[in-house]
Order: C-alpha cells, then sequence, then structure tokens
C-alpha cells in the first residue's frame, strides 16, 4: 500500500469512527447530565437573551472524550496493520499519542471538577478560582514536557522555528511550550460561549493542523509517532458530531471538561510536530478571543487604578459577547467567526506550503 493512502486512512478512519461513536452515544450522555442535574449556570451579567439556556446539560466534553479516544484506538488497531507499516516504523510507536492523552485527559479532569463546582457550588464557591486551576494546568503541561524533553525515545529538539529563522531555543523555548499549552487551551476555552462556536473551530483548526503535519511533502511523516495524528482527526470527529447537538439552540454544552481538553491536545500536538506558529494562524479567532479578554481586563484594572473609574474597550468580553450587545443574533456572530476560521485556516495551510510556519 502506498505511503499516501496509509496518510488518508490513518486520517478518514479516525475521523469516522470518532464522528460515529459521539454521535451514538450523546443522546444518552445528554439524558444521563439531566438526570444528575448537571444544567449550565448562566451569570446574570452576561446577555438577557443567555439567561434562557439556564439549566442546559453542561459536561458533555464527555460525549468529545469518547469518540476521541474511540478514534484513537481505530488508528492504533489500524497501524499494526502489517501492511501499513513504513519503512520507518513510525506506525508502530504510540508514544506521542499516549502522552498527548494523558494530558488531555488531565485537563478534561480539572474541567470536570470546575464544572461541578460551578453546578454544585458547594459552600457557595462557583468553580475553581483562577490562580489554582492556572496552576494545575501548568503543572500538568509541565509534566507533559518533562516526558518529552526525557522520556521520548525519539528524542526532541527544543527549538521554535519561524519563516526558517530559529526564533527560541534551549530553556526559553521549554518556557515558552508551557505557556503555549496553557495559554491556547484557556483561549479555546474563552471561545466556548456561544452555541457551536467552539466545537465548529475546533474541528477545523484539527483538521487542517493534521493536514498540514502529514500531506505535505515536508512533513514529519517519520519524526513522529503517526498515531499521534490519528488523535487530531479524532478530536475533529468528535467535535463534529457534538456540533449537531450544540448548534443552536444547543441542547448540551461541552463545559470545560471538554474546552480544556480539546485545547491541550491541539496544544501539545502542535508542539510534538514544530507547529506551534501555525496552530496559532489557524486558531486566529481563539487568539483574537483570548486577547481581547486579557486586553479588557487590564485596561479595566489601569484605569482603575488611574482614575478610579474602570474603563472597558469592549461592551463585554470575550469578543463574542460584545457583537451580541451591540446587536448581532447569536447565529450571525458565530457564523461569521466560523468564516474567520475558515480564512485563518486557508492563510495557515498556504503559509506552510510556502514554509513560512
Amino acid at each position: 500500500m502506498a505511503p499516501e493512502v496509509i496518510l488518508q486512512a490513518l486520517i478518514a478512519l479516525p475521523f469516522a469512527v470518532a464522528f460515529a461513536v459521539s454521535a451514538a452515544l450523546a443522546p444518552g450522555i445528554i439524558g444521563m447530565l439531566k438526570r444528575r442535574g448537571a444544567g449550565q449556570v448562566i451569570s446574570q451579567d452576561g446577555p438577557q437573551s443567555h439567561l434562557a439556556k439556564q439549566g442546559t446539560p453542561t459536561m458533555g466534553g464527555l460525549i468529545i472524550l469518547a469518540g476521541t479516544f474511540a478514534g484513537c484506538l481505530a488508528a492504533v488497531v489500524a497501524s499494526r496493520n502489517p501492511k501499513w507499516v513504513l519503512n520507518t516504523g513510525a506506525l508502530t510507536r504510540h508514544s506521542d499519542l499516549a502522552a498527548v492523552l494523558y494530558l488531555a485527559t488531565g485537563y478534561a479532569l480539572i474541567g470536570m471538577l470546575d464544572d461541578y463546582l460551578t453546578i454544585r457550588q458547594p459552600a457557595g464557591i462557583r468553580g475553581i478560582p483562577s490562580k489554582p486551576k492556572a496552576l494545575m494546568q501548568a503543572v500538568l503541561a509541565a509534566l507533559f514536557l518533562t516526558w518529552l524533553a526525557f522520556g521520548r525515545t525519539e528524542g526532541f529538539v527544543p527549538v521554535l522555528v519561524v519563516g526558517g529563522h530559529q526564533i527560541l531555543s534551549g530553556v526559553w523555548y521549554w518556557v515558552f511550550a508551557c505557556a503555549f499549552i496553557v495559554g491556547m487551551t484557556n483561549f479555546v476555552n474563552i471561545s466556548d460561549g456561544l452555541d457551536g462556536l467552539a466545537a465548529g473551530l475546533a474541528a477545523l483548526a484539527a483538521m487542517v493542523l493534521v493536514c498540514c503535519a502529514i500531506m505535505l511533502p515536508w512533513g514529519v511523516r517519520s519524526e513522529c509517532d503517526l498515531t499521534l495524528y490519528g488523535l487530531l482527526p479524532a478530536v475533529a470527529g468528535a467535535c463534529t458530531a457534538f456540533l449537531w447537538f450544540n448548534a443552536h439552540p444547543a441542547k448540551v454544552f461541552m463545559g470545560d471538561t471538554g474546552s480544556l481538553a480539546i485545547g491541550a491536545s491541539l496544544s501539545a500536538a502542535a508542539i510534538v510536530a514544530h507547529k506551534e506558529a501555525l496552530l496559532v494562524v489557524i486558531g486566529f479567532v481563539f487568539v483574537l478571543e483570548g486577547l481581547s479578554t486579557a486586553v479588557q481586563w487590564a485596561v479595566f484594572k489601569f484605569t482603575r487604578i488611574t482614575t478610579g473609574t474602570g474603563r472597558r474597550v469592549f461592551r463585554k468580553s470575550p469578543l463574542h459577547h460584545h457583537y451580541e450587545l451591540s446587536g448581532w443574533p447569536e447565529p450571525m456572530v458565530v457564523a461569521r467567526f466560523w468564516i474567520l476560521g475558515v480564512l485563518a485556516s486557508v492563510a495557515g495551510f498556504a503559509g506552510a506550503v510556502w514554509r513560512i510556519w
């Protein structure tokens, strides 16, 4: 079997399996969440149209996780077929896949705890406080990077290259990588505020990332464990199936359970493949959403200290709420942000073809 056929199959199979499993399990998981009272708590200071979403089942990231694990399992089983083993033996190595799945699972558990505390609010606690939450994420990211530096059989070169130029290396690269995982993960989390927004953008980003990493002639076919790239199509397939139930009006929300796991998967996969800059480009909407929140917070804090009155750049952050409060209907905001995601993906793929990132 030709290598090109193998690579195409490694993309198509986990996507299809993840989609089928997530779609099949979604009604049961949604019903279970309803029975257990896992309903979303809507903030009173958000858009008034969102108050109708109060009680919609959250923690739907379990649907995405189930499909992702099933798709990865399919990729591993398929890679054991002797007809599919390339001369490099890359298809028989599964360490990268396992490491990224461990990281994603750890982030999903953090998200699950945060969702639980938000729903139940024991002793008046709503969610995990931001600083402990960020610390837990940083610790998990550091553990993943420690394995990458010392435990990976094939080794790992700690270098960030953009446009053929070495930007970071050595210790500074590891600092960047830790911030990259935590930052991109939270950018995905922040984007999960409108029906279908984060799931659609994540599916798109995952597929473009895997296509650039594997299908281009100068990709990383032999350098990395190719079953890792069973993970990205699996994430895309699971998110696409989830979108069926998450589209407006949503029957379920992914919650932090899903958004943190997705963000960790995308960022860790990009690091292993040395495609960090590419993920920033194709994940432009995630970055835009995250930066809008950071700018809003910084300006408000600064102006409150200097003038005594906090001022806001946007009507409300993240950016999608600003446009909602400006009069755009929610489906319009989602559709237009998806369009931005498509344009960013086209730019990312073109840049990868031209070896810009």
